[in-house]
């Protein structure tokens, strides 16, 4: 009988280890190029569609090599790559859209919309099927799509082969496993390139002057990519400010007079192909504050407003490590996370499922709802349960009282958000 057991678990362990050997072995199923899925999101409240728009191929692959069928988190959508003869699961990641945002407002009842979004999966060997999906604030599958990609196909495009021209700004310790950042220009002429590398790096430093990304600076690769614009500045519809920019950005994104944002994701990556990226922060050449982040897809910020640094960081929360938001306001117009489901957001809860969340950084005895403290220190140090996050007063809550994610006069990210924004780091890199 124990002969018998020890013959199981050792089949066990060998189905383990070569089963996970055949999910993380990148040379299985990839080369080292980047296949590049363009994308049309359509729709309004009702009904929603996926339609592929473009097949392209990048000369190198710069994403993770490692974990390939995981997940560094949720996301409100996830692309799903399986290897078609076989079915498995051989590269996952998530991410999160400006249509998915369009859709909680009023506009989206009566009006139907299209946006661009584009993914990046390395480059397989055969053929593959690709699920992406969409959820909603619930967690649930609102619309998906499956289509296949056969590697040899005449018609996927080529790009990248003489990219625009890029400075390092740092160079990782090791560059074939570390996480690669692209700072883009956008509003800055030819003639204002020097201003454009100069915001580059006060932005770089504000961005590692931060835990944890100070201690583990090295392992992140950045460039600078020089994309020039035609005008300089950006468009402010408000105010009938209309400019040609790289990347057509603008004020006023879904009305709201500070959310800056670009809806030319195809432009973006035109712009970055062939250079070494995967994370990407937009830097807009504007006085007028405003920004946004928007998970693996892009981080955007006005670079010559005193707010600069502390919002690129706040953004780079959202679009690298997917956080969520930690103020709240008096009037939430759209309520964005249901109470009766725990968010995907590691650094707020709605209490529903605390214990996948920060329960184990509680000290016994703390108070919930925590009460607030007065002292600056206990204010940015205190684990609790404090109420008033996600845009919600009540019913959502945030790890410490003060918080990058909360408020711009906090010079640091809060104990919650440092380890998420760890953990993010190392599935990438360790």
């Amino acid at each position: 009988m124990k002969r018998k057991r020890i013959i199981i678990l050792t089949a066990l362990a060998t189905l383990f280890i070569s089963g996970k050997a055949m999910a993380q072995n990148f040379a299985d199923y990839f080369v080292d190029k980047t296949l590049r899925i363009d994308y049309i999101f359509a729709g309004n409240t009702d009904k929603q569609m996926i339609a592929v728009d473009e097949l392209n191929i990048l000369p190198h692959w710069y994403g993770k090599r490692q974990r390939l069928s995981e997940l560094p988190v949720e996301g409100n959508g996830q692309i799903t790559v399986r290897d078609h003869h076989t079915g498995q699961v051989i590269y996952r990641n998530s991410f999160s859209t400006l249509f998915q945002e369009w859709l909680t407002y009023p506009e989206a009842k009566k009006n139907t919309q299209s946006f661009e979004n584009v993914f990046l999966v390395p480059m397989p060997k055969d053929t593959v099927d690709i699920t992406l999906d969409l959820r909603n604030n619930r967690r649930e599958i609102t619309t998906s799509l499956t289509h296949q990609v056969v590697p040899t196909d005449i018609l996927i495009h080529h790009k990248g082969e003489h990219p625009t021209p890029y400075t390092v700004l740092q160079q990782a310790a090791d560059t074939t496993h570390c996480i690669h950042i692209a700072y883009v220009a956008e509003g800055y002429t030819s003639a204002e390139m020097a201003t454009f590398l100069k915001d580059a790096h006060k932005a770089n430093e504000a961005l590692f002057a931060h835990e944890p990304f100070k201690t583990l600076r090295d392992r992140f690769h950045v460039i600078a990519v020089e994309s020039p614009s035609q005008d300089s500045g950006t468009s402010e519809p408000s105010k009938g400010i209309w400019k040609n920019t790289a990347l057509h950005s603008h004020f006023d994104t879904f009305y709201s007079d500070r959310y800056l944002t670009t809806l030319n994701l195809k432009d973006l990556h035109d712009w970055l192909a062939g250079t070494p990226y995967e994370h990407i922060i937009v830097l807009v050449n504007t006085e007028k504050y405003g920004g946004g982040g928007i998970l693996n897809s892009y981080n955007l910020s006005m670079t010559h407003n005193k707010w600069f640094k502390p919002v690129v960081v706040h953004e780079f929360g959202h679009s690298f490590a997917g956080l969520a938001d930690e103020y709240a306001y008096e009037e939430e117009q759209i309520p964005m996370y249901p109470h009766d489901i725990e968010p995907w957001e590691q650094n707020i809860t709605t209490l529903v499922n605390f214990n996948s969340k920060w329960v184990d950084m509680v000290k016994k005895g703390t108070k919930i709802p925590t009460p607030l403290s007065k002292d600056e220190k206990t204010a940015k140090t205190k684990v609790g349960v404090f109420e008033g996050a996600g845009y919600s007063l009540k019913g959502v809550y945030r790890g410490v009282q003060d918080c990058r994610m909360r408020i711009n006069d906090t010079p640091e990210f809060c104990p919650v958000c440092k380890r998420a924004i760890t953990h993010i780091i190392d599935f990438y890199t360790k």
